[in-house]
């Protein structure tokens, strides 16, 4: 007997399929940059787009825990950004 993950997430291409992809390279980049100390601070903001695009994908498929994931993530890494710039 073979166990298979059954796939829930949208099959064809749509908004959150597109959004949750910009939105991974959002993340991707940003901590790209973070790690190898480029664009400081920059890199905050860009991982905080990314954040956000995924808890509106999270919206869209009425996911709390990437509802709740990424909105703390993108608030802290916004502060972050706030922080660096203003202070």
């Amino acid at each position: 007997m073979e166990n298979r993950l059954n796939k829930v997430t949208p099959n064809r291409p749509d908004v959150s399929w597109y959004l949750k992809w910009v939105s991974s390279f959002f993340v991707m980049a940003g901590l790209v940059m973070r790690s190898s100390m480029l664009g400081i601070p920059i890199d905050l903001l860009i991982t905080c787009i990314g954040c956000f695009g995924w808890m509106v994908v999270g919206c869209l498929w009425n996911d709390r825990s990437l509802i709740v994931l990424n909105a703390i993530a993108g608030s802290v890494t916004f502060i972050g950004f706030l922080n660096a710039v203003f202070i």
